[in-house]
This record gives structure tokens, sequence and C-alpha cells, in this order.
């Protein structure tokens, strides 16, 4: 779903994508089928899911994007000279409000911004107040899924393009799928781009477990959202009082698991088929892979980046890595 928006007032409309959700849907429902059964984290993001995970952030509990942010602030100017980005393509990956990129266009000065999420509702009204804000930038929304394949229109610039992957959705992916993922960035990127990507770091069950489990339940309300969403676009009829949320830390994977789990024998149905879910069976809805320095650089150099830059929070909670195209400067 792509859009471009010219300097001056736009209405920051986000075009329908070419390849229909309905697409995915037998693979979504032979998912829930399965002896394990699981819903891929990106049905996470329809607008109320958005809007659910922007109050996430507010937590007290959820240390990730205040800690990053104070990580930017902090550190800024060495990491804007990492790799030089200024007049090229700023592109937002998992752009949400739009935000965090908003932030730092003073010191990028993108002549081009483009904002990349799943919600295509959401960032069409994020993009219309950005528009408002900053009505000299030529903006575009890309409304696409880019967990499994990152598919940019073909008639972006091509100049110093600088991928932004804040928060920790690195995480999302497992090691062996973060390298697919960064590689395909890679192939974007040009030989004078670069990736800004914000990576969580291992640390104590203690600090990690309240951050997706919070007390408010505005995680298990993000979580449990995902089979409204479903419902709506699978045609399942996933009743919410019948499932609780779960989230805990999996030290041998170094990673958060959050489940869906059934608190009583329940049914679900849809078309053509449906499943009886046991008292107690789960269903896995996201992991968040915890990484090393080390281990995350070398990640990066499996992906064909050199690490130009990283910086982390004085408690190294998270890090902010700065890669280049390896070989470049």
């Amino acid at each position: 779903m792509t859009v471009p928006h010219s300097p001056g007032p736009a209405d920051a409309t986000v075009a329908p994508a070419a390849k229909s959700r309905t697409d995915e849907i037998p693979r979504l429902l032979a998912g829930l089928a399965a002896r394990s059964p699981a819903i891929p984290p990106k049905y996470f993001y329809d607008d109320l899911g958005s809007r659910l995970f922007a109050a996430i952030t507010a937590l007290p509990e959820y240390y990730p994007t205040r800690t990053e942010a104070e990580l930017l602030r902090t550190h800024l100017p060495a990491i804007v000279a990492a790799a030089p980005v200024t007049g090229g393509t700023l592109i937002d990956l998992g752009a949400g409000n739009c935000e965090k990129a908003a932030q730092l266009f003073a010191h990028m000065q993108p002549r081009h911004y483009v904002a990349v999420d799943i919600s295509a509702e959401f960032l069409r009204d994020s993009l219309q107040c950005l528009q408002r804000l900053h009505p000299q930038l030529t903006l575009q929304g890309v409304g696409t899924d880019f967990s499994e394949r990152l598919d940019l229109p073909s008639t972006l610039p091509t100049h110093r393009r600088t991928f932004f992957y804040p928060g920790s959705s690195i995480g999302n992916f497992t090691p062996a799928d973060a390298i697919v993922f960064l590689r395909s960035v890679r192939d974007h990127m040009g030989d004078d781009g670069a990736l800004w990507i914000g990576v969580d770091l291992q640390k104590p069950r203690d600090v990690l477990e309240p951050a997706y489990d919070d007390p408010l339940g505005v995680t298990a309300a993000f979580n449990k959202n995902v089979l409204t969403h479903v419902n709506r676009i699978a045609g399942t009829d996933f009743a919410l009082a019948d499932w609780r949320h779960v989230a805990f830390y999996d030290a041998h994977h170094g990673r958060i698991e959050m489940h869906l789990e059934a608190v009583r024998e329940t049914r679900v149905a849809w078309r053509g088929g449906g499943r009886t879910f046991a008292r107690g069976e789960r269903i896995h809805t996201e992991n968040s892979y915890k990484h090393t320095i080390p281990g995350f650089r070398d990640l990066l150099a499996r992906a064909g980046l050199r690490t130009a830059g990283h910086w982390t929070d004085a408690r190294g909670w998270f890090a902010f890595f700065v890669a280049t195209p390896d070989g470049t400067p």
C-alpha cells in the first residue's frame, strides 16, 4: 500500500495493497489447526492493536521505549557521525505513529520520509498528523507486511537510504530469520545506505517479565485483541472471555514468549473447519529474543552488514546499532 505525498498539505491516505490480506487466511487457519497452534505476531497490529501498543510503550514496566529514547538523546551526535544520513531518504520500518522518526528530523534532515507499517489505517492517520507538522517534507506511506519479505516501491529515491528500525522488533525474528530479514534490508540499502536499529539485550527475569505482563493489563488486552482481529479477517468465533494472557522468559532460548491460554474447554469454528481447545491449551502469539552485543554483531556480519558503531544505556539493558554495507567506509 503506497502513496506519495508532495510537500505541502496532503490527505496522507494509504492506497490498497496489491496483495490482499485474504491471501494469507489459509495459512493463518492452518496455524490455528496445527498440533502446536500459533498466530503470527503481525496480526497484533490492526488499528486498535497499534493504539494499544502505543499505550504499552508508556507503561512504567515497559523499559525499551524510554531506555532507547534516552540512549538516542545521549548519543545522537555520535550515531549521526557513524554513517552519513543528511539529505537522504529515511525509511522507517514499523513506523506506527511516526513519532520516533519525527524526533530525529532536525538532526537527520531527510529529504524524503517513508513510513512502513503493517497497519495501513493507523499509518494513514499518523501521516496526516505528520504532514501538518512538516509541510515541507515529502512523505510516503507503505502499508505492507515486511516480516516475510521487504517490498518497497521502485519509485523511492535510491540515494543515501537510511533504514530506521527502532524498538526491539528485530527480537520477533528467530536468529535465522533475523539474518534473512537483515539481508533483505541490505539488498534495498544500496552502497551508500545505513541501518539504524534498536536491540533489546539479555537481562534479569524480574525486569523482563513485567514488561510483557504489566499489572494494569494493557499487554494482556493487546495480546487478546489479536483474537478480535482474527475473528474479523478469518471468520473465526473466538470469545475473548475464554482466553487469558500468558508471558514468561525462556532462559534456554533467550526469549520472552507470549501465549493465549484457554481458561476452559472451548470450541472455535471457522468456515470449513474448527477445533476444540482443551482447558490450559495455548496459542503461541509472539517470541521476543534478547540479544548480546557480540551475538548481534555476528548477525549483522552474516547478513552482509558491518557494525559502524553501537551504544548502550548505563545499565546495559538496550543497545542501538548503526550498520553499513560490508566493505564500505
